[in-house]
This record gives C-alpha cells, sequence and structure tokens, in this order.
C-alpha cells in the first residue's frame, strides 16, 4: 500500500517508520523545509528510543521518504493520514487550522478515491469539517469523486511509542463506508496477526473516544494527587493507600501513582479541549475541571515543600533539579512540572541547576540561559542547598547517596515522584519530603 502522513511531528514520525517498517511504502509531508531535509539526512528532530534506527533503516531500504509537496504525491496514495498539530487557543479549544489546510490541499489535487484520515488528536465534529472542505474543493473544480473520512486516533505513550504502534492493545477506527472499513482493516492486519484488535465504530464515537481515554487517566492522576496531599495532612501514607486501592479488581494500579502532577502534549491539551467542547454544547464537564485545577496546584507541590523547610526565604539558594522532560524516555518539555518549579524558583530569586539525559537541549530552546546546566547527574548537586527530583529516569532511582550528601552543601531532597527510601537517605545524614507520605 501508498500511503501519506501529513506532519512530521511525534505522531507522523512514529507512524509512518512503524508503516514503514511493516512493508507498507510511506511518503511523510511536512511544510517545515529544515525539518524534511534533516530528515532525509537521517537527523530525526525528536528522542522516541527506536524511532532514529527504524527510521534510518527503512529510508535505507526506500519503504519512507520525507518532501514538503503533498500536491506532487497525492495521486499515488491511497490512504493520507492527517498528523499535523492541534494546538490549545487561549480558550481552551482545539486549533484545527492546520488540519483543514491539509483538507484544501487534498479537495485541491486529488483525482481518485482515497481514504483521508484524521490521525490528529480533534474535537467531535472534525473530520466532518474535513469532509465539508475537500468537498467544497471538489465542487469548485467541478469533479465529482468519491471519497472517504475516518476517524483513527492514537493512543501512544510517549518513550514507548513504537512498541504501542507494533503491538497495539487496540486499534479504534471511526468509518462511514463498508469500503474504507475493508482498506482500514488491511492496513493494520499485518500488526494485528494475533490477535486481530481493531474497533471499528461510527466517527464521532472515534473522536469522543481519544479525549475520553486521556481525560480518564489524567483524573486517575489527579484523584491519587488530591488522596495524597489529604494523606499528608492526617498522617496517612500514600504508598499504602495506592496498594490497597490498586489490588482491586476494579480499580487496578495504573495511573495511580501520586507526583508533581502530569504535563505532556496530550493530557494538558485534551482536557482543555474537552472542556471547551461541553461549554460549546452547554454543558458543564465539572468533574474534568476539577482535574485540571488540581492538576495546576499540582505542579507547585515540590516548590511550596522546598519553600516551607526554607522557611518562606530560598533567595540566593542554589537549587538543584533532577528530570525535565514531562515523564522518562523523551525530551518533551511541553507543560512539564519542572517548567513551573523553575519559573517559581527564579522569582524567589534561587539559582538553579538542572541535569537531563535528554531534554537539556530541549530546556535550552525553552528557557535559555536563566539556569546553570549540569554535565552529569552529580555535578548538579555540588554545592547546593537542596536537590529535587522531577523525573523518574532510570539513572537517577539509584543514586549514591554518601556522593551526593557529600558534593551538596546543605541537606534537603524533595522527591517529586516518590522513588526514594526515606530511612536510606536519613543514614546519609539526608532530609526526604515526598509526596503524600505523612
Amino acid at each position: 500500500m501508498h500511503i501519506a502522513i501529513v506532519g512530521s511531528g511525534y505522531v507522523g514520525l512514529v507512524s509512518g517508520a512503524c508503516f514503514a517498517e511493516m512493508g507498507m511504502n510511506v511518503t511523510c509531508i511536512d511544510i517545515d523545509e529544515k525539518k524534511v531535509s534533516n530528515l532525509n539526512k537521517g537527523i530525526i528532530p525528536i528522542y522516541e528510543p527506536g524511532l532514529e534506527e527504524m527510521i534510518i533503516r527503512n529510508k535505507n531500504d526506500e519503504r519512507i521518504s520525507f518532501t514538503t509537496d503533498l500536491t506532487s504525491c497525492i495521486n499515488n496514495m491511497e490512504v493520507v493520514f492527517i498528523a499535523v498539530g492541534t494546538p490549545p487557543n487561549e480558550d481552551g479549544s482545539a486549533d484545527l487550522k492546520h488540519v483543514l489546510t491539509v483538507a484544501h490541499t487534498v479537495g485541491r489535487s486529488m483525482n481518485k478515491y482515497m481514504v483521508i484520515v484524521t490521525k490528529s488528536t480533534v474535537p467531535v465534529g472534525t473530520s466532518f469539517k474535513v469532509r465539508k472542505v475537500i468537498q467544497a474543493e471538489l465542487d469548485k473544480r467541478n469533479l465529482d469523486i468519491e471519497f472517504d473520512i475516518v476517524s483513527n486516533p492514537e493512543f501512544l505513550k510517549e518513550g514507548v511509542a513504537i512498541k504501542d504502534f507494533m503491538s497495539p492493545d487496540r486499534v479504534v477506527v471511526g468509518v462511514e463506508s463498508e469500503k474504507a472499513k475493508q482498506i482500514m482493516s488491511k492496513l493494520y492486519r499485518p500488526f494485528l496477526l494475533n490477535n486481530f484488535r481493531v474497533i471499528f465504530m461510527d466517527v464521532p464515537s472515534s473522536e469522543m473516544t481519544k479525549y475520553a481515554a486521556n481525560a480518564m487517566l489524567a483524573t486517575r492522576i489527579s484523584f491519587m494527587n488530591d488522596i495524597a496531599n489529604l494523606c499528608e495532612l492526617v498522617g496517612a501514607n500514600v504508598d499504602m493507600v495506592r496498594k490497597g486501592i490498586g489490588s482491586d479488581l476494579r480499580i487496578g494500579n495504573k495511573f495511580l501513582y501520586p507526583g508533581s502532577g502530569y504535563g505532556g502534549s496530550c493530557f494538558p491539551k485534551d482536557v482543555k479541549a474537552l472542556i471547551h467542547t461541553g461549554k460549546e454544547n452547554g454543558y458543564n464537564m465539572r468533574v474534568i475541571k476539577a482535574v485540571e485545577e488540581v492538576n495546576e496546584i499540582q505542579k507547585k507541590i515540590v516548590f511550596e515543600k522546598l519553600k516551607k523547610l526554607f522557611n518562606g526565604d530560598l533567595k540566593d539558594k542554589m537549587v538543584a533539579i533532577w528530570g525535565l522532560s514531562f515523564k522518562p524516555d523523551t525530551d518533551d518539555m511541553r507543560e512539564a512540572p519542572s517548567l513551573v518549579v523553575i519559573e517559581s524558583l527564579l522569582k524567589e530569586k534561587a539559582n538553579v541547576i538542572v541535569y537531563d539525559p535528554v531534554a537539556m537541549n530541549e530546556c535550552k530552546r525553552l528557557i535559555g540561559d536563566k539556569v546553570i546546566y549540569a554535565k552529569d547527574m552529580y555535578e548538579a548537586t555540588v554545592d547546593v542547598d537542596a536537590l529535587l527530583l522531577l523525573t523518574e529516569w532510570k539513572q537517577f532511582r539509584m543514586p549514591s547517596w554518601k556522593v551526593v550528601k557529600k558534593a551538596m552543601k546543605g541537606n534537603v531532597v524533595i522527591d517529586g515522584r516518590n522513588i526514594y527510601d526515606e530511612f536510606e537517605l536519613q543514614r546519609e545524614g539526608l532530609i526526604l519530603k515526598g509526596i503524600g507520605r505523612g
């Protein structure tokens, strides 16, 4: 099959690489000329384990290519995926201008039947807007060409996205015709030979499924953060509570880990977009609003703990941060708690030194020289008054506390992910504060 993927960001690149790995002929299109040029040289714009090797391998085998020109290649395609960004507007709604721009280009260029798939995360009803735009362009050209619109939301987790795509627990596809259903079944069959797990449904339900899934996961995180904060006040240990409720099969243990709030490219904007969709339709999304409110407060919890330990005075204190990305195994800092913590520390006139295994360049791009960049995790602790863990990278999980204590000027460690043992740090003369540990 020949497929095009418009948008060479996170979703587009992972999708394109994985489809190519399964033998499809994939053309990735992006308007960013520099990005396309780099991709053709094997330079990948994002960090995702295994992605660079997969793209280079399939490019060498001529199964994946990169271009800026959708018009010149569109009529060679059976399926066109729209995987462009849908950033939030100021009111929380999803910005669909890039999605609809692609739809206009498709309508102006197509000369045969094809399936147009919205892979971008879009509000309910967007696929019908895409259909309307394409049809309007065809009408301008006095062409009567059949086409199908499909919704195929992604459920990739950054850090394990290739595994998620190659061995999905489910593929959700919203279709309107049997012809489109057969084409999408053919497209995904190589991934699902052992257990065919494509869930077909109508298009609006498919679009809603993506938002509902992310909102549910975000809700679990905010719920546990709320419980953790109450645990501290009443003397309970949230780690014990988490194990207790997670053993209930109706609840399970996924996404029950308290911390310093969720971030990334999906949860924050999708929660906002769902709230906005409710508002547009005259419905107040009360639970989802509370989820967002709790998360915004939680992003400052580590900073507030630190400020309390220093009696409200952080001026000229040297503070180290381990972990900048919103989660391990990615360089993505969009909506990351680290940005909130850094901003809060700088407002208090503290000095900040940071270290992250892969997100240092992204941090430099976002905030420049406002902080000091350490060469490794231990250099970050030299002469600091406090150490904050914000991202639970594997290399941070078992540090040498003897080395840390010797390097630090102070003795305060705040664990924003609850991965450290209080008694182990106490033996080295360090004070540990976690989240919700009484």
